[in-house]
């Protein structure tokens, strides 16, 4: 059957002779399915393989992202044998079973399913990722379902009688670590790290409770519950993780903060993936909160961001410059050290020494020379700071400014022929020239050394695979901002949900960015004492695009919601920011 399908492929033009024996002799190395195989080579798409599977087998192929699954039938065929024979029941009409399969040759399947429901069986082909989807979707996630196999394993494993009960408080730590390192525990874990990172998530949370145990995700910012796993696994799950993390199993009293990296082998590609591990006592055990860093995901060009044309030349021609500050301002987690690394990748070249003192070091960068803080020795931002000036940087990054020390210091680099770059907690622009005032800089240190201040929030974008058009009145564009002449035009979307962005609506982020330049004007206004408000003024005269414009022009592109808008450009009270 392989060489067949092979052959058809090739007649199609869809698939070279050499590709097909490369893909040949690993069907021959490691097994499986020549289709697909082909598909994790990236020879062939599986839509293509779905097709060549029909034609050869004279059975009509289906798109499941297009066909309403009647929700009665799902129950007919069992969870795990859907998932084993990858097959999905799809409608019922009369004693006739309809079913998406990958394989329509697999006759023990079909049999198995046939008489199991008593049922006349009808296979259609559906590419094996479609239905993978399509049975995460309506039987439950991938995860879910894998873990129950390694429950079930765990239940039957006759030797795992690890006691942790709530009141024994010592532990047998060889017990512990023996348990942690059983092949249930192992698969345990590397199903949640799997399935985060198939997810796209950037935090996995393990949370224990008093009667309860959950893992979330946090996928484009969103936290969201996956599993509850049973409560006596939780010291062994925790203990698992902070084995490879290198962390201290015995102290479970302290916070321990680690790293570790897996290896991973996602569609036919191998790579490494970084994860920083922080663990928590808390009142029913230790909260383990793993961060994923992926560099594949870093933005590479200033441009992927979401900044404005205008604003975009603004901040590029800051960081080009051969001295003074440039700040980034936001909350945690609004895409702060994603816009710096950008930089730092733009600037990274042999002509200059780039340092940085951060805290943590999240990716490396080959080139730049980094620096992790150690409060506890004492190596702290202003300390690393005052070595980096006898070190002759270019550029010098600093993680975060956070107090008097560390500004002074970088203050003083950024007037000394260092380009400077930070972060800085504000709620915009603007209101930064008044944080650095209330630090205790001076005014006139404030108002020369530095050059742009770029506030930044981060925004869901619609998925493109379930984009629908929205129904919005005008009279909802006006109230959050839009002129009226151009609120008759606007066309808003909104995602629908379906198995690309696991029923969401949402897939992926982008920035909204507020960029103002250190004119003249303001300089004389920040030396004369101006606040946070005529300063805002006086930039948006200049042509300074607020968070809320910036929102509202990807609002009218298509990019991103209203309801994703409002959410990151209006304050606790109620009150949008001016616009």
């Amino acid at each position: 059957m392989s060489a067949r399908i092979g052959e058809i492929l090739i007649k199609q033009g869809l698939l070279t002779p050499d590709q097909l024996q490369t893909a040949l002799n690993r069907q021959k190395a490691h097994s499986g399915r020549l289709g697909s195989i082909l598909i994790e080579l990236g020879y062939v798409p599986d839509h293509d393989i779905a097709t060549a599977l029909a034609k050869q087998h004279g059975v009509p192929s289906v798109d499941l992202a297009h066909f309403h699954i009647d929700p009665n039938v799902i129950g007919l065929i069992p969870v795990d044998k859907a998932i084993r024979h990858e097959v999905l029941p799809l409608q019922k009409v009369g004693m006739t079973l309809t079913v998406a399969i990958t394989d329509p040759s697999n006759v023990l399947a079909l049999d198995e399913i046939k008489f199991m429901t008593g049922y006349r069986v009808e296979p259609l082909v559906a590419p094996e990722f479609c239905i993978r989807q399509a049975i995460e979707q309506h039987y439950g996630t991938e995860g879910a379902i894998a873990l129950k196999r390694v429950y079930d394993e765990l239940a039957a494993e006759g030797e795992y009688q690890l006691d942790l009960s709530e009141e024994k408080e010592d532990v047998d730590l060889n017990e512990l670590q023996k348990s942690s390192s059983e092949a249930p525990i192992i698969k345990f874990v590397n199903i949640i790290l799997a399935e985060a990172i198939r997810r796209g998530a950037s935090d996995i949370h393990i949370e224990p409770y008093e009667k309860d145990f959950r893992v979330r995700y946090r996928i484009d910012g969103v936290l969201y519950k996956v599993m509850n796993p049973p409560l006596k696994f939780r010291d062994a799950l925790i203990s698992r993780i902070k084995i490879m993390a290198n962390l201290d199993i015995s102290q479970r009293r302290l916070p321990q903060d680690g790293r570790m990296k897996i290896r991973i082998n996602q569609n036919g590609f191998r790579k490494e993936i970084d994860f920083r591990v922080s663990s928590l006592p808390t009142l029913f055990g230790e909260k383990i909160v793993l961060r994923i860093l992926d560099r594949a995901k870093l933005p590479l060009e200033l441009d992927q961001l979401g900044f404005e044309p205008e604003p975009l030349k603004q901040f590029q021609r800051a960081i080009q410059m051969p001295y003074g500050m440039v700040l980034v301002t936001g909350p945690t987690g609004s895409g702060k050290t994603s816009t710096l690394y950008t930089c730092l990748y733009e600037l990274n070249t042999p002509e200059v020494n780039i340092m940085t003192a951060e805290d943590p070091v999240e990716f490396n960068f080959a080139g730049v020379n980094q620096v992790q803080i150690n409060e506890e020795l004492g190596l702290t931002f202003a300390s690393a700071l005052r070595s980096f000036l006898r070190q002759d940087p270019n550029i010098i990054l600093v993680g975060e400014i956070r107090d008097l020390d560390t500004v002074e210091i970088a203050v003083k680099a950024a007037m000394t022929g260092h380009l400077v770059l930070s972060t800085v907690h504000t709620n915009d622009a603007p209101a930064t020239i008044n944080r650095l005032l209330n630090m205790g800089l001076k005014r006139f240190l404030v108002a020369t050394s530095v050059h742009l201040v770029c506030a930044q929030r981060l925004v869901r974008k619609i998925c493109s695979e379930c984009k629908e058009r929205a129904d919005t009145p005008i009279e909802t564009f006006i109230e959050i901002g839009f002129p009226p002449s151009v609120a008759a035009d606007v066309v808003t979307y909104y995602g629908e949900g379906c198995p690309k962005c696991n029923g969401t609506g949402y897939k992926g982020r982008i920035g909204l960015f507020e960029v103002m330049e250190i004119s003249s004007e303001i300089q004389d206004m920040i030396l004369t004492g101006a606040n946070s408000n005529e300063i805002r003024s006086k930039a948006r005269e200049q042509g300074m695009i607020t968070l809320r414009e910036s929102g509202l022009g990807k609002i009218r592109a298509g990019i991103t919601t209203i309801d994703e808008v409002l959410k990151e450009t209006t304050t606790r009270g109620g009150r949008v920011f001016k616009i």
